[in-house]
């Protein structure tokens, strides 16, 4: 029987930062609006690694994170700060697939992870 579950998650203004500091990814196009912009974004943009994040956390909830044995992802889209996201997962027994959208329901990342 397959188990769904649902999650959101509001990306703030000061996410790409935390995160550039704690990952070391300072490429401009996450923490310097004005040269993202020059680059064809609307906005400077959060790292993908930080959506995976907030993605296996979903997935993981409360439990162990070792109980994670695989976890692969697509990016499709770029997460802009101030974005809602979405978090859908079905599980099956130990496979989940996971898809996350930001509020105008463009999916910005698909996955797949394998849990014990």
């Amino acid at each position: 029987m397959a188990v769904k579950d649902k999650s959101k998650i509001r990306i703030n203004k000061y996410m790409p930062y935390f995160y550039a500091g704690a990952s070391l990814d300072f490429n401009l196009i996450h923490i310097d609006r004005e040269f993202a912009q020059a680059n064809g974004l609307p906005d400077i943009i959060l790292q993908g690694m930080c959506t995976m994040a907030l993605t296996a956390k979903h997935i993981i909830k409360n439990d162990n994170p070792s109980k994670m044995e695989t976890f692969k992802v697509r990016f499709l889209n770029p997460v802009i700060p101030g974005d809602e996201l979405s978090f859908e997962s079905e599980q099956n027994e130990t496979e989940i697939n996971v898809e996350v959208s930001n509020q105008n329901g463009n999916k910005v990342l698909k996955g797949h992870a394998k849990v014990r």
